[in-house]
């Protein structure tokens, strides 16, 4: 199911209409999210953005009231894309497990392969409540969340995963030791190598998700199983009532 992009943050100061200003919209936000990447929000500028554009500082406020909402649309638009991703991506068919390390490792590659700055850059002005738009990025962190959700209510049904604590909490169980994986590769500004990481980052989380009795439950019902086949085996074995000796002359 793709993302409908957008449909959440409030109309910019003037919608574009037209192809040019389309255009000049898309290069604008580009060049938004090289700057933020690269800076952070502290240090970034409109008018470096500008600058890098080749335009004046009042084109990008004839599109943007200021800073804050070109960054909150920079970060729109990544959500957007990754939304897009994990939806277009996740194996339908896919048990509860491959579904779920699937989600892990994009996770992280949605958040690195364009470096640690848009990683922190998400991960800190996403969160931010300091200006009008906060409610609408924290709805698209609900969309981008949603389909980890949706992995753990089916691993719940099926009995893979444990069912004593709520889907709300299970989600900060998976989400808040990724956050602390990449904000240690932030802070380091290292590379991070994703497929070994989110291997063993997921075998890691769901030992966490299972169920506290799992082998013990797996275990009864094994012995049980063993128990009801010796049953039958017996039960065919028996001699029958109607079976008469057999007479030897």
């Amino acid at each position: 199911m793709s993302a409908a992009p957008h449909t959440l943050l409030p109309a910019s100061r003037r919608e574009p209409a037209g192809r040019k200003s389309q255009q000049r919209v898309k290069e604008i936000l580009e060049a938004g999210r090289e700057v933020f990447s690269e800076k952070g929000y502290t240090r970034a500028t409109t008018a470096e953005i500008a600058q890098r554009l080749g335009i004046s500082e009042a084109t990008v406020f004839s599109y943007f009231r200021g800073k804050r909402e070109l960054c909150a649309r920079v970060i729109g638009d990544w959500y957007d894309e990754s939304i897009e991703a994990i939806e277009s991506g996740l194996p339908r068919g896919g048990t509860v497990r491959q579904q779920f390390d699937f989600i892990v490792r994009m996770h992280l590659q949605l958040m690195l392969e364009s470096g640690t700055g848009i990683c922190e850059l998400v991960l800190s002005e996403g969160r931010t409540r300091h200006h009008d738009l906060s409610e609408a990025l924290m709805e698209m962190q609900r969309r981008y969340t949603a389909p980890l959700m949706r992995v753990l209510a089916r691993g719940q049904e099926c009995g893979q995963i444990r069912n004593d604590m709520p889907l709300r909490l299970l989600r900060s169980l998976v989400f808040g030791p990724m956050e602390h994986v990449l904000w240690d590769a932030t802070l380091a500004n290292r590379r991070t190598d994703i497929d070994a990481t989110a291997e063993q980052l997921a075998d890691v989380l769901w030992s966490a998700l299972q169920p506290p009795n799992l082998e013990l439950a797996a275990l009864a019902q094994f012995s049980q199983d063993v128990g009801e086949a010796m049953q039958r085996l017996a039960r065919e074995r028996a001699p029958r009532k109607t079976d008469r000796p057999i007479a030897y002359d």
